[in-house]
Parts: structure tokens; sequence; C-alpha cells
């Protein structure tokens, strides 16, 4: 049986940027920007829909923290704060995770609408502008 990476990595006091009693944030191996973090529930489970309310409290609580750390160190012009919910949805590790994704002016070219593929049968048309 493989160990979540998730579960795992909260072990490690060092990979630990800050955690409140229900959730801790780690940097992403992987990030889309300098200073994208994750938050993460230590509790183990894979969707939104299964947090409690006081998961979910705990993990915008920190998520409001992981801002200011990121604002002191990287001072980014905006942010992207999202979640995975799905495989369909691109989740691909099975903890709940929230992407704190700081973004700066000029790291797109057409930021509008956030971090988005369109499917060409979903664009709005012209008269929907």
């Amino acid at each position: 049986m493989n160990q979540c990476l998730f579960c795992t990595i909260q072990q490690n006091p060092e990979a630990i940027i800050c955690e409140n009693d229900l959730a801790f944030a780690i940097y992403d191996k992987f990030p889309v920007n300098p200073g994208h973090v994750l938050v993460i529930p230590k509790r183990h489970f894979p969707t939104f829909f299964e947090a409690t309310e006081e998961e979910i409290t705990a993990v915008y609580r920190l998520i409001k923290d992981v801002c200011g750390i990121i604002e002191n160190k990287y001072q980014p012009d905006g942010y992207n704060i999202g979640v995975n919910n799905g495989a369909c949805a691109g989740q691909t590790v099975w903890h709940l995770h929230f992407h704190v994704i700081p973004r700066f002016v000029g790291d797109v070219d057409k930021p509008r609408g956030g971090v988005r593929r369109v499917k060409p049968s979903l664009k709005v048309s012209d008269a929907e502008k």
C-alpha cells in the first residue's frame, strides 16, 4: 500500500511553511510561479466535499497567512487560489489541497479569466462579450 505524499510530508517539519491545528502549507514541488504554495488539511480525504466546516475554515485562515508570507518574499501583483477536485479537474494527489499561486504582471500574455483553457465550443461569442 502506498503512503499518501501529503500525509508523509506533514511529518517533516522542515517542509512546512506554516500550520494550524487542522491544516499545513508547503511550497509546491512543481510551481507554476515563484512562491506557489499548497495548503493542505492534516486529515486525509480526497475531495473538498468531504471536508468539515472546521477544516475549510482552518484552510482559509491558513491561506491568508500564506499570502502574507508570499507578499513579504515575492511581492506578487495578484493570486490564483483554487482546488482541483477529481481526476477530470486535474487532481493527481488524492488528498485535498488548495493551490495558492502568486501572479505577476506579464507572467502570461492575457490573464483575463485566470488559469483556464477554453474549449472552442464554450468560447463567448462576440455578441455575448
